[in-house]
């Protein structure tokens, strides 16, 4: 089943399987998938599936922002693939086809705001690695706040 994850944005690491329906996006309460954002409507977007062709594809439901997908900005309904970035307003999601538990592993790499660094299970297999041979490696961010291997 495909899903979204937000990857920037106020709820980095949410995620949200689509299932075989239509899926609205927007800072509206009563909607599966809100986004609390102030440049996002309250309906800003759709995400939909064809039975018949077995896709996804977005939908700008006349935001004041827009919907940009990795990048531009569309102005009709757009086919969805694997791994393609969603933006609506300062919100960041990833479209994935297949929810194979991925996502989870990670977002294990990205921390919320105040939140400790959380290591992967590759890191610590790394870091038990190196231990035994006098060596620590550690995992930080740069200037920037890409994450960088110590």
């Amino acid at each position: 089943m495909a899903a979204i994850t937000v990857l920037l944005g106020d709820h980095r690491g949410d995620r949200y399987p689509l299932g075989c329906r239509t899926n609205v996006v927007g800072r509206a309460e009563s909607l599966s998938v809100q986004i609390l954002d102030d440049l996002v409507s309250r309906k800003h977007l759709q995400i939909r599936f064809d039975s018949c062709t077995k896709r996804y594809s977005v939908l700008d439901m006349a935001s004041k922002n827009g919907v940009f997908v990795n990048g531009f900005r569309i102005r009709a309904e757009t086919l969805l693939a694997d791994r393609d970035r969603i933006r609506i307003g300062r919100t960041l999601l990833l479209f994935a086809e297949r929810d194979t538990g991925v996502s989870e592993a990670i977002l294990h790499r990205f921390k919320r705001v105040g939140e400790r660094l959380k290591p992967t299970h590759q890191d610590l297999q790394v870091r038990q690695r190196r231990v035994g041979a006098a060596q620590s490696v550690g995992i930080g961010r740069d200037s920037e706040g890409a994450l960088m291997v110590l």
